[in-house]
């Protein structure tokens, strides 16, 4: 049965199959803050009538849409275990009259997990409202979650949403992790580019979708968890996980980051510690 409409939001069910006793759906609405359609996955585990469970959400990365995560993540065996709901939505705004780029690391499936200011892309690319306020909204009315108890992880792209919504939302969140993450965007090519373009060339409005730099801005969450696999083409240009480790070490964050010998970046790596990541946020939900 679709999710009923609330306070004046619709969702379509795209898609509902049954999944370890529970039911993996994925459903499309009109966004007012992107002013598109967005697409996005849920994965309720089964539970009791009545009960409200708590929810990990998930942020792809660039190229992707919430299809990757839900067609290879393999998280629902422990969601079901563990009783934990997992929402998974797409990285940008998409369809006619959305603004592009021909590059892979810009425009739709890469917005950045930022609210854009710069043509032409300020009209559609609000990836920050839509991930920190409205899609939680619509969850939570629609969804038996319970909001008090929130994780939030994600992989490359998504990963440096994850520790930026994180850490700008301390109270909210009770479990922050990644699966190599962009830590410093404002110091590789991916993030100048993106930010450039979304966000503008004044490098200090930068700061508050850079992780290292709400760390070293005073920033804090409790811990942190992140896997990064040694064998990542990206590992030295692009993500760069020892400067999260120097920001967390001088600002007293309990960081976990392990070092997976012989992965990769693809969802190969991200399938085989996302049961890891899981039971380390139920631990805290």
């Amino acid at each position: 049965m679709p999710p009923s409409p609330v306070a004046g939001v619709s969702l379509e069910t795209v898609s509902t199959a049954k999944a370890f006793g529970g039911t993996q759906g994925v459903y499309r609405h009109a966004s007012a803050a992107t002013g598109t359609a967005m697409t996005f996955a849920v994965y309720v585990p089964p539970h009791a009538p009545g009960a409200r469970l708590p929810v990990v959400w998930f942020l792809s990365g660039l190229t992707c849409t919430h299809a990757n995560v839900t067609d290879k993540g393999e998280y629902r065996r422990t969601c079901a275990e563990l009783g934990l709901i997992f929402v998974a939505p797409d990285t940008s705004p998409r369809g006619e009259g959305v603004a592009d780029a021909p590059a892979f690391d810009l425009g739709q499936g890469a917005g950045f997990y930022v609210d854009a200011t710069e043509a032409p892309w300020a009209p559609h690319f609000a990836m920050w409202s839509y991930v920190t306020a409205e899609l939680p909204g619509i969850v939570a009315a629609n969804f038996p979650v319970d909001m008090a108890r929130q994780g939030i992880m994600g992989h490359s792209m998504g990963g440096h949403g994850a520790l930026t919504v994180g850490l700008r939302h301390p109270g909210r969140f009770r479990a922050v992790s990644a699966f190599a993450p962009i830590v410093a965007p404002s110091q590789v090519p991916w993030g100048e580019q993106a930010f450039t373009a979304y966000l503008g060339a004044d490098r200090a409005r930068w700061r508050a979708h850079d992780a290292v730099a709400l760390i070293e801005d005073g920033a804090r969450v409790p811990a942190l968890l992140v896997d990064q696999g040694d064998a990542d083409p990206w590992l030295e240009t692009q993500l760069q996980p020892w400067r999260l480790a120097d920001a967390c070490a001088a600002a007293g964050i309990d960081l976990t980051l392990r070092k997976q010998p012989g992965y990769e970046h693809s969802y190969a790596f991200v399938s085989t510690f996302i049961d890891d990541q899981l039971r380390w946020h139920a631990a805290r939900l």
